[in-house]
């Protein structure tokens, strides 16, 4: 099912598909042949991605500014790429954000910074979506990245680990509701996956990745091409009958070791003072890349 064209003539939307974990799935489908579409908030990078994508696998890469927290700018999105493109085939809900915070001193804004983009914006493109596929009788398959906290529960993440878990609930309760139109829904729960983005605000520190405490069954950490080749396992329309499942993808950690962030239970207050302030500049940097990015639009 590796192929190189074995998405050939098929079309597929990965949300926060231009960095990290999404950009490693998006390569790994556009070298399988699908046509690939992205969204995100920042149109700089989205531009670059496509370019490097039609550059190395040929095709048209379509790019969409859209901030998935928006319900109408997603439906819209969906209806733009059904009318300029045609159908998608497939979906991966990817987009995501989340830090690391002791639950005490998280404010209402931060909660809602990462339950607005995980629960509600996962929703928002399952629905726009899947409507279309049931008013039109087009199958489709959707895969959803979620974590292994949806079992552990995680301490210091808790908007996160509530949000992925809603995520989950609808993978499951959507494969029974819509299996008869043709649709599958499932799951990737990923450990953990060294990126620029979730290093900055989940592991705050000089090296994030180094766990001695908590070493992986397997010796290793994953990279994106592990992602990806999962995602479009699930996503191949040889897979018929995969509907509901949450596939862990991490070298058996979360069987090991369980929850995530128990070494946050030492900090010190001057540590905690320290992530904060990290995660504040990632935060600024993010965004000022962003309105650099729409002002060149």
């Amino acid at each position: 099912m590796f192929e190189k064209d074995h998405f050939a003539g098929r079309r597929i939307l990965v949300t926060g598909g231009g960095t990290g974990l999404g950009l490693g799935m998006v390569e790994r489908l556009a070298a399988l042949g699908a046509e690939i579409h992205i969204c995100g908030r920042r149109g700089s990078v989205l531009a670059e991605v496509a370019d490097s994508l039609e550059r190395r696998f040929g095709g048209r890469v379509g790019q969409h500014v859209v901030d998935i927290r928006d319900a109408a700018a997603v439906d819209g999105m969906v209806e733009r790429i059904w009318r300029d493109h045609g159908p998608l085939d497939g979906l991966v809900n990817n987009a995501a954000g989340n830090f690391i915070s002791r639950t005490e001193d998280l404010s209402p804004n931060g909660f809602n910074a990462i339950s607005d983009i995980v629960f509600k914006g996962t929703f928002f493109a399952t629905q726009a979506v899947g409507k279309r596929w049931i008013a039109t009788g087009h199958p489709g398959a959707i895969v959803s990245i979620v974590v292994t906290w949806i079992w552990t529960g995680s301490p210091f993440v808790v908007p996160s680990a509530m949000s992925k878990a809603g995520v989950d609930a609808m993978t499951k309760s959507l494969a029974v509701e819509w299996g008869r139109h043709g649709i599958r829904l499932n799951a990737i729960a990923p450990g953990v996956i060294p990126t620029e983005g979730a290093s900055a605000r989940l592991r705050p520190g000089s090296q994030p990745h180094e766990s001695p405490s908590r070493p992986n069954p397997t010796g290793r950490t994953g990279t994106p091409r592990d992602l990806g080749t999962l995602a479009a396992f699930l996503l191949s329309p040889e897979n018929h009958w995969i509907n509901g499942q949450t596939i862990a993808l991490d070298g058996g950690d979360w069987l090991a070791h369980g929850a995530y962030y128990k070494q946050y239970f030492n900090w010190t207050e001057a540590e905690w003072a320290e992530a904060k302030a990290r995660i504040q500049a990632a935060n600024v940097k993010e965004k000022n890349l962003r309105n650099r990015g729409d002002a060149a639009q």
